[in-house]
């Protein structure tokens, strides 16, 4: 979806965890992956460009986002390069957008969501829709994407909003 974006630079970090996700959850290789980005960072490079909030972004989406990551995230503990590149575009106030991992959501997990939302981030949980007529897996994942992508004024051709109910 970031790809259909003219002019876009994707600038990717992927966790030690999110790696090891995708070994166990992925049926492709994560080269995949890696081939999608125009940057790839290691989340220990400290010093990477987009480690400063003077290096100018869109925005920050954190997907999918641990709850390790969220509670860095949400409490400014900025232990790798993906929490401080949060934090830097938090205190630039462009947007952050957190995409949680995990479900039910306990107490702590709420509380680090207001938090994070209290200090800027939007949180958007990747729950089901039916208004729109999604009946495939694509089409809910396309449906998610469509909501994040909306947060940083761009639109998405495979996102089917809601057209609403006219009075008769």
């Amino acid at each position: 979806a970031l790809r259909s974006i003219e002019g876009m630079e994707i600038h990717l970090i992927v966790s030690g965890g999110a790696k090891r996700t995708w070994e166990l959850e992925c049926d492709f290789p994560i080269e995949r992956l890696y081939e999608l980005a125009d940057v790839i960072h290691d989340e220990h490079n400290m010093a990477a460009s987009v480690s400063s909030g003077s290096f100018v972004t869109d925005g920050m989406i954190i997907m999918p986002c641990s709850m390790k990551t969220l509670a860095a995230v949400a409490n400014g503990y900025a232990e790798n390069l993906i929490v401080r590149a949060a934090d830097g575009c938090l205190k630039e106030n462009r947007r952050v957008v957190i995409v949680p991992r995990e479900m039910p959501f306990g107490k702590i997990h709420l509380r680090n969501m207001l938090t994070a939302a209290e200090n800027g981030c939007s949180i958007i949980s990747p729950v089901l829709t039916f208004y729109n007529g999604a009946c495939t897996v694509d089409d809910q994942i396309n449906h998610v994407v469509g909501k994040i992508l909306l947060q940083f004024g761009f639109t998405y051709d495979k996102f089917v909003p809601w057209k609403g109910i006219e009075d008769t």
